[in-house]
């Protein structure tokens, strides 16, 4: 790869920038080149799928009094969905584009992808792009999102049995209202096009990442990152952690609504609550675990060669200082084989200590702790906020 290409794929490898609600949102001036404008962005989406409903149910009254048992502004699922999620799934784009930015420049600046090996990461990087790219798969995204989200979910799968303001639920099927077609037909579809996207991108991630581990790469076991140099792709999943929090606070929108409004208890969402966790780390450290082998390989073989190395450096040290080979006028006090034989011990700690995973329990508990952060809210159902802000005095004084 000369420079001008090496170039060229750093500034092009990211998996937001393309693909055709890319090029509308340029056209319709609500994204530059590289992702600017994005509260622009965020006001217009929020307006189009947030607004509508509000104004639609007021019209016909039901955002708010009891002529329902759900009015819209009491509606948290929706607020939460709207006001909160959609921003952080957008805003993610931003993020994950600038942290991913130096992906492809650390495998090549870290010198891990071998000389002869370069013409398969090229090939790699040009995937990802193609795949992220490709108008088809967002075609698909949208078909799926009306065919099997509008036809076949939405009115079928009603999750509170109420009288909302986006309609009634006498036989089980949701009956919609007007707020409540366009809630089906354009908000909740918008939503969850802009959010199967990121799954979709997740999975051109995962598939980039598995290319790139058939490479034999240089790894260093002694690197001190303990990850023999791939160290860097543990902070970039931390560039995720918008679309993690989105994740909980979906989870915490339907939570609240049934916990309020159906009578349900916090403790009936356990599994929901694990299955969140597991899902969203799954899917954001385990295209990571692909480099497995070739670390666990690493790992082995350094300690074979280091091992073998200690042994015939420790032992000349022994025979040396302790069993008098060493010259008398030459003294001990000094002397750089004490620091040499510190250096070596160090060097193989540093492969003892390496790890067969490219992150740490430390990335996986923060992931979780930012996944979960947007329920601790809902804490206050079971503890009231004065029990609880007299535990947390008891705590500190």
């Amino acid at each position: 790869m000369n420079e001008t290409d090496q170039i060229k794929a750093e500034e092009d490898f990211s998996l937001v920038i393309g693909g055709p609600m890319f090029q509308l949102f340029r056209r319709a001036y609500l994204s530059g080149n590289t992702l600017e404008l994005l509260r622009r962005r965020i006001v217009i989406l929020v307006l189009v799928s947030w607004l509508p409903p509000l104004v639609i149910s007021a019209f016909e009254g039901h955002a708010w009094g009891s002529s329902v048992n759900l009015p819209f502004l009491k509606d948290i699922d929706a607020h939460a969905r709207f006001l909160i999620a959609l921003p952080l799934v957008v805003g993610a784009e931003l993020v994950v584009h600038q942290r991913m930015a130096g992906v492809v420049r650390n495998f090549l600046n870290r010198s891990l992808i071998p000389s002869e090996a370069m013409p398969e990461f090229e090939a790699a990087v040009a995937s990802a792009r193609r795949w992220r790219n490709s108008v088809m798969a967002e075609i698909a995204l949208l078909g799926f999102v009306y065919g099997v989200g509008v036809l076949l979910i939405w009115r079928k799968l009603v999750e509170v049995q109420l009288t909302t303001w986006h309609g009634t639920t006498p036989d089980g099927t949701l009956h919609p209202s007007i707020a409540g077609w366009w809630f089906g037909l354009v908000s909740l579809p918008l939503f969850q096009f802009m959010l199967f996207r990121w799954y979709y991108r997740l999975v051109i991630w995962a598939r980039f990442l598995w290319q790139v581990s058939r490479i034999k790469l240089n790894v260093l076991p002694t690197h001190p990152d303990r990850s023999a140099g791939l160290g860097f792709l543990s902070n970039v999943v931390y560039a995720f952690i918008p679309l993690l929090l989105a994740q909980g606070v979906l989870l915490s929108g339907m939570m609240a609504n049934r916990v309020l409004y159906t009578s349900a208890q916090l403790s009936q969402f356990k599994v929901d609550i694990l299955g969140l966790v597991l899902l969203v780390v799954v899917l954001v450290l385990a295209p990571l675990l692909v480099f497995s082998p070739q670390l666990a390989g690493a790992k082995r073989r350094a300690r074979q060669e280091y091992g073998a190395l200690a042994q015939t450096y420790v032992r000349q040290f022994d025979r040396k200082w302790l069993r008098g080979g060493a010259p008398h006028d030459e003294p001990f006090l000094g002397s750089g084989d004490i620091q040499s034989l510190a250096d070596l011990g160090n060097s193989y700690q540093a492969i003892q200590e390496m790890r067969w995973v490219p992150f740490t329990t430390k990335t996986i508990m923060h992931l979780g702790i930012f996944t979960l952060a947007p329920l601790a809210p809902l804490t206050l159902t079971v503890i009231p906020l004065n029990d609880l802000v007299d535990r947390l005095l008891k705590i500190f004084f």
